[in-house]
């Protein structure tokens, strides 16, 4: 008997009805996998550091008697920056611009030139947004494997400034190989998991590769994206290459002016370059490689061992040697390989780059002084100018960067180079350009002015009088 009437009109409505919420649920992903969706497609994260490493210290940049093959691919597969900056030519204040995206000196922890342990109650404010705690906001896990040398855990730790876990030291150097720091007073080992002081046998910059493969194991297991902090001491002091001895290259070269040479610095360099190809590595067996993001730099110019050509200067000077860095960055899925760029960068732009990468934003209440560059990354915008600002404490240095113009301070002697032409900084054209001198000058006064000042210098100890003859 067929339906008619009411009856049978509203039993078909019914019916397609049903079979239209069925097809919807067949073809419409749940809330949970659209989730699942979204996290998958956001890039993974691997900031890789170098502590003291030179602007021509990879075979990439320069290099003449040590080959960097890992990193040379590294740059081969995406994009060499000639014009990588760090905001401080020491390390310190380098990472509290890293970490906050703003200036350091606008933070007392971004004061000292580096931090000391004499400076140990400062640290980090737990309520200022960083890259981790606003990548951790967004769904990222987050480790730090390396150097922290921003407070001490566990007040001022990694685990209170955004990170989920930490495996490293804590302060600014240690020993290769005890992983003890006696020069800093330090005598227990160095070596941090979490907030808890650990030991561990190996020579230091395996052990971080080490657990850098074993974080991508985790992060690729769990299906969420990851951001990787990997901050290698390498190569900065004591001078231990991977076959040295802890027992006579260790302790008593800490003191760095005792130890190293060319080829102790050239072990240090290659083995590094050999841990991140480990890390590379694994990133290619989890088939993550295509979607993260990895950064390789520099939190300064090089020391008594680097080659900073065709720069001048070195670590603690304003000179390009002492802020100008390696800067490499790859990834396949939106940055074309074989990529070469003059654009203009510097530390803190990496929160808002790799944050806005992420689908995030920054805090409106911090907001950045650095700037997002993904677009010009990816070549979907063209080079842009940047006026930067640095000053350094020792011999009272200040350093304006406006275009291809640099304003350079160094006590009452003052410089003004145009770098694109003369990045050598030799030919000071101050008398030749005046009018865009007193402008650079008045510019970072403009700036200074805006910043924290220095605290006082501890008083110097009274000289001891000569005994009476």
């Amino acid at each position: 008997m067929s339906e008619s009437g009411e009856g049978g009109e509203t039993s078909r409505r019914r019916f397609l009805q049903t079979m239209g919420a069925t097809a919807a649920a067949t073809i419409l992903p749940s809330p949970a996998a659209g989730q699942r969706r979204r996290q998958a497609e956001r890039p993974n994260i691997l900031f890789i550091m170098a502590d003291d490493l030179g602007y021509a210290d990879l075979s990439s940049y320069g290099r003449r008697d040590y080959s960097t093959p890992v990193l040379d691919r590294l740059a081969a597969e995406g994009l060499l920056m000639t014009q990588g900056y760090s905001n401080s030519a020491v390390c310190s204040p380098t990472r509290v611009a890293l970490i906050t995206g703003r200036y350091h000196q606008r933070l007392p922890v971004g004061l000292p030139e580096p931090i000391r342990p004499s400076n140990r109650p400062i640290g980090l404010p737990r309520e200022m947004p960083t890259l981790p705690s606003l990548l951790k906001a967004a769904g990222y896990s987050t480790a730090l494997i390396g150097k922290w040398h921003l407070g001490w855990p566990a007040e001022h730790g990694p685990l209170q400034s955004g990170y989920d876990r930490f495996f490293g030291i804590a302060g600014p150097a240690t020993d290769y190989f005890s992983h003890r720091a006696p020069q800093f007073a330090d005598t227990e080992s160095s070596l941090f998991e979490g907030d808890v002081r650990v030991e561990r046998s190996g020579y230091l910059t395996d052990l971080l590769a080490d657990r850098a493969v074993e974080e991508i194991r985790l992060g690729t297991a769990a299906r969420q994206p990851f951001l990787i902090s990997l901050h290698f001491n390498a190569p900065h002091w004591p001078w231990q290459g991977p076959r040295d001895t802890g027992s006579s290259a260790g302790i008593a070269s800490l003191n760095h002016n005792d130890g190293g040479s060319l080829e102790i610095y050239a072990e240090m360099v290659r083995a590094m370059d050999a841990a991140i190809g480990r890390v590379l590595a694994e990133l290619e067996r989890r088939d993550a490689a295509r979607n993260t993001i990895i950064v390789f730099t520099s939190d300064n110019g090089g020391e008594r061992f680097s080659d900073m050509w065709p720069l001048r200067g070195q670590k603690a000077e304003l000179l390009e040697g002492g802020i100008r860095v390696p800067l490499i960055v790859r990834w396949p899925r939106r940055i074309a390989a074989r990529g070469r760029s003059d654009q203009v960068a510097i530390s803190m732009d990496w929160l808002p780059t790799l944050v806005a990468a992420a689908g995030a934003a920054p805090s409106s209440n911090y907001p950045p002084d650095g700037e997002n560059l993904l677009d010009v990354f990816t070549g979907a915008a063209p080079v842009r100018p940047r006026k930067l600002f640095w000053r350094f404490r020792a011999r009272d240095q200040a350093a304006v960067r406006d275009g291809d113009w640099k304003y350079l301070r160094t006590g009452d002697q003052e410089q003004l180079y145009n770098l694109a032409r003369d990045p050598r900084e030799r030919a000071d054209l101050k008398l030749r350009e005046v009018a865009r001198f007193d402008r650079m000058k008045a510019d970072y006064a403009a700036w200074n002015a805006q910043m924290l000042p220095y605290p006082p210098l501890p008083p110097q100890a009274a000289p001891t009088p000569p005994p009476r003859t």
